[in-house]
């Protein structure tokens, strides 16, 4: 187990993320110093608003290698942001402020000072602007890594999207035999380095019991020889399955992972099945990175209602973890 501290980028400053922070600090013994890069106006207007009381102690980053950290007090780099108040309606006024957070973490990160990530949630419509599909590829492409993959991660069972937040008419495009290998190769690499057991992996076929009308049927142009190469290489890999019976209890017992050929056809059953007892991981980063499984949730601001379950996971699981 890594005894470095864990980074928090809070994200959107308009979300549930401070909350569910500050129950957190409630909730659980955290073993690991927790490092919040945020804005500390941000910060104290939040914790006010939900009667959240706890010293904040203020990091320098010319001397962030000297600290001798604990959980006693939140440790918070300041970034700079001026809200007006707790909450406000989210927009592209923040995008400055998370970029300069994220810029942060990525120095802490080449530094040594920490290797691995927990970020809030991000307006994709806002921050991203078309430019990145989602967090996983704006980071990915800050590390200059081309080979990513998003594994929404419970002990139970795990899933990972193909093609990840693509509209439907696209996915097709997207679907081929060198892309399916690069996922199944880094989810296999995942488990082997922090569980230290190859993953049993089904696959699913992408049209509606694995058929098509088209000439151009994908489940038997692409996938099947996917599987069938990935079966040569010796990866614990089946399929294509239909993606409507998959996840029966029966057959999704027999799996630690299942790969899916676009978003919600993998993470819908998983929500449903775990709820907020599941996290995003981005593999093929030089660090780990990890979101809790869910939106900033612009209703719930200011209620105090949201749940912690997801972040409590993120934080067990990296002070667990080889």
């Amino acid at each position: 187990m890594s005894s470095k501290p864990i980074l928090l980028v809070a994200g959107e400053p308009n979300s549930i993320f401070l909350e569910i922070l500050f129950k957190t600090y409630r909730k659980k013994k955290i073993k690991k110093p927790l490092i919040l890069i945020c804005s500390l106006k941000l910060l104290n207007l939040q914790m006010k608003k939900l009667n959240f009381k706890k010293k904040v102690r203020i990091l320098e980053f010319k001397k962030i290698k000297e600290y001798k950290l604990d959980n006693k007090s939140i440790n918070l780099i300041d970034v700079e942001f001026q809200p007006k108040k707790a909450f406000e309606k989210i927009s592209s006024k923040s995008n400055v402020y998370i970029e300069n957070c994220f810029k942060v973490a990525i120095k802490l990160i080449n530094l040594g000072v920490v290797n691995s990530l927990i970020n809030g949630p991000i307006s994709k419509k806002n921050f991203l602007k078309n430019k990145f599909l989602g967090i996983t590829e704006y980071l990915a492409k800050g590390f200059n890594k081309k080979k990513i993959a998003m594994l929404i991660y419970n002990k139970e069972l795990s899933v990972c999207p193909i093609t990840t937040h693509l509209p439907l008419k696209q996915v097709t495009k997207k679907i081929n035999k060198s892309i399916i290998f690069e996922k199944v190769n880094l989810i296999n690499f995942f488990y082997k380095k922090y569980f230290g057991f190859k993953p049993k992996i089904a696959i699913t076929g992408l049209n509606p019991h694995c058929e098509s009308i088209e000439k151009n049927n994908e489940d038997k142009k692409i996938i099947e020889p996917a599987i069938k190469n990935l079966l040569k290489r010796k990866f614990k890999v089946s399929g294509p399955y239909s993606a409507d019976t998959i996840f029966l209890k029966r057959n999704r017992s027999k799996f630690n992972v299942v790969i899916g050929m676009y978003h919600d056809q993998v993470l819908t059953p998983l929500k449903t099945l775990f709820e907020y007892d599941a996290i995003n991981i981005t593999l093929g980063l030089p660090f780990i990175r990890i979101s809790p499984d869910h939106g900033p949730n612009e209703k719930m601001l200011g209620k105090n209602l949201s749940n912690p379950l997801s972040l409590i996971k993120a934080i067990h699981f990296l002070e667990n973890i080889k």
